[in-house]
């Protein structure tokens, strides 16, 4: 007789498989942390400790940010509308000079609950004080890899760089084999770091077996930094540092040619998609198609809330469906289902977690969200995967189990005190005003 300790039932199920599985009136059964069935209605099933009923809507992988800086919810807002360069350099890194672990610490709780209650069960990020944000995912009960931003200047937590890959390797170590969180190394980019970082970031990804994860040609100015400093565009010089290969993860990649996509391919690196970002910053709109029809994997990310304003998952899927087709003009590109993919399955892929999570499929980790589709903007029903790309927004996640652990019920956050956490971030929004006079 099967037994199960969660049921999740009377729902239309979305695998997310290899063959696009759908199952009408399915369910998934979870033991401890792992999925051990996935099927069509309950029959067979013997009583489970606990039972969530769908509700006739939609069971799917949970969502996976594939790039992100977390505490950055705590600047939503600030300095809007301007190019990268000037935010970064007159309003970004000023303010992040002045930062600390607790003003990490409630930014990376805000991010986690806005993620939660907007679809996302997993997300991957660059920031400082990673610390803060490893604690703040464990705490929520979330999935992540986070990874200490690295540069060639100080740094408000670490100091000089020789203390930024010290506390690297000591978040490595320390989070060694533990089920949710995962550690990066993470250089910011190549204008903020010189050959010599890269170079020993590599070093220490490869020999500690994680990944390498860096911001890539986002913007024209970039690329033209690089090739007037180094000679070569971007993803050439990462080449001829050895630095590619398939532990690495490109952000951004807006300024890719042709060479440098058949590079990226060549080398199975993975690229993370940040359509909101890049538009709100007027960076380009990337080569995606491109890069997928040469066969590299990309995912999706919602970038930090500076430049994005929301960690919502299912607003980034039906932005980056339309950005592609208005720049094609071709509204066949970029198809609903290629966008939930990019934001589960090759999210996972992208990330290296793809034998544990992405899909729902017996003996992976148990990664999943249940969709409320009992709502106007929702009926009637034709496709899911159109509904969920197009029509979907993170209010209508019901319910959210991460690992096998039940974290959000009836849009309850169950690991979070929520109004205690906003309290928190309007205390720190008070400092950021002082900060930017």
């Amino acid at each position: 007789m099967n037994t199960a300790d969660i049921l999740v039932y009377n729902g239309t199920v979305l695998a997310l498989d290899r063959d696009n599985t759908i199952i009408p009136d399915g369910f998934v059964t979870i033991k401890a942390n792992t999925i051990s069935s996935v099927g069509a209605k309950r029959k067979g099933l013997a009583k489970a400790r606990k039972t969530i009923d769908a509700e006739g809507g939609f069971i799917l992988p949970g969502l996976i940010n594939g790039h992100t800086h977390a505490a950055m919810t705590l600047f939503r807002g600030l300095a809007d509308d301007l190019p990268l360069m000037e935010w970064l350099n007159n309003y970004v890194f000023p303010v992040e000079g002045k930062m600390d672990a607790a003003f990490v610490r409630v930014g990376s709780l805000l991010a986690c609950a806005e993620m939660i209650m907007s679809g996302t069960t997993t997300f991957c990020d660059m920031y400082l004080f990673e610390e803060e944000v490893a604690k703040a995912a464990k705490e929520s009960g979330m999935r992540c890899i986070v990874g200490e931003v690295l540069y060639d200047f100080p740094s408000p937590n670490y100091g000089s760089l020789e203390g930024g890959f010290a506390y690297t390797e000591a978040l490595i170590e320390r989070w060694k084999g533990d089920p949710l969180v995962n550690i990066a190394v993470e250089p910011h980019s190549l204008f903020t770091c010189g050959v010599d970082l890269l170079k020993r970031a590599n070093d220490i990804a490869l020999s500690n077996d994680v990944p390498l994860i860096i911001h890539v040609s986002e913007t024209k100015t970039e690329v033209e930094e690089i090739q007037n400093r180094c000679g070569k565009r971007p993803v050439q010089l990462l080449r001829d540092l050895g630095l590619l290969g398939p532990h690495f993860i490109a952000d951004h990649c807006v300024y890719v040619d042709q060479l440098e996509v058949q590079l990226l391919a060549e080398h199975e690196v993975s690229v993370v998609h940040n359509p909101e970002s890049n538009m709100k910053l007027a960076s380009g709109v990337a080569p995606v198609p491109e890069m997928m029809a040469q066969g590299v994997t990309v995912a999706l990310g919602t970038d930090g809330c500076a430049s994005n304003n929301n960690l919502d998952l299912f607003s980034e899927m039906d932005t980056a469906a339309k950005l592609h087709k208005v720049s094609k003009l071709d509204p066949t590109v970029m198809d609903a289902q290629t966008l939930l993919r990019m934001a589960t399955v090759d999210g996972a892929r992208a990330l290296g977690l793809e034998h544990s999570i992405g899909s729902l499929q017996a003996g992976k980790r148990a990664d999943l969200i249940v969709i409320d589709t009992k709502k106007p903007h929702l009926i009637p029903l034709y496709n899911p995967y159109s509904h969920l790309v197009y029509a979907a927004c993170g209010h209508d996640v019901k319910h959210s189990i991460i690992d096998g652990n039940v974290v959000m019920e009836n849009r309850e956050l169950l690991t979070l005190d929520v109004e205690d956490i906003l309290a928190q971030a309007n205390e720190k929004a008070k400092k950021v005003r002082e900060w930017v006079k």
